[in-house]
């Protein structure tokens, strides 16, 4: 799936959906649907925040990626298992959103990726920013992870619905 193919598919799909159904949670410590689509809009902005931040820069940064980072792009994406961060990274994800406004959050997201689509390319890609796991990406690579972060979370997208009657 190109073009934010995959995210636009995540925001049709929010309106299977009821709010009863986004809000829950088959058992402790399981996120909902909802906090699932909470998380990865966070994360995509994370990502597409650190991408800005390369546009911007004025110095190169000559730093690689982590082992895991360069086994990452390689593979084109996340090993299809389940990633737990640390407890002071993983915070449990808002819970509260509306179906409305999960819908109008992945609209924004999709379109900060479009506008971004057309000017990544034009980014220096020495200039980059580091990631905890990953080591240094340029704006190319934080562009492309926010679609493998999408993707990983596909298993879960289908777990999480096979929980709801």
């Amino acid at each position: 799936m190109g073009d934010n193919e995959l995210l636009v598919t995540f925001k049709s799909n929010l309106y299977n959906y009821s709010l009863e159904q986004l809000r829950y949670n088959s058992d402790e410590g399981v996120w909902s649907i909802g906090q699932m689509y909470d998380h990865l809009i966070v994360v995509a902005h994370e990502y597409l925040d650190n991408l800005e931040i390369c546009a911007a820069l004025n110095e190169e940064k000559p730093f690689g990626k982590t082992q895991f980072g360069e086994q990452l792009y390689k593979n084109g994406g996340f090993p299809p298992i389940k990633i737990r961060l640390p407890d002071e990274l993983n915070s449990p994800p808002n819970n509260s959103d509306s179906k409305e406004f999960l819908i109008s959050r992945m609209e924004q997201l999709i379109h900060r990726m479009s506008h971004w689509k057309s000017q990544v390319d034009y980014i220096n890609p020495n200039n980059k920013v580091e990631h905890g796991g990953f080591g240094w990406l340029n704006g190319r690579e934080w562009y492309e992870l926010v679609e493998m972060h999408f993707r990983h979370h596909l298993l879960q997208k289908k777990e999480l619905d096979s929980y709801l009657v």
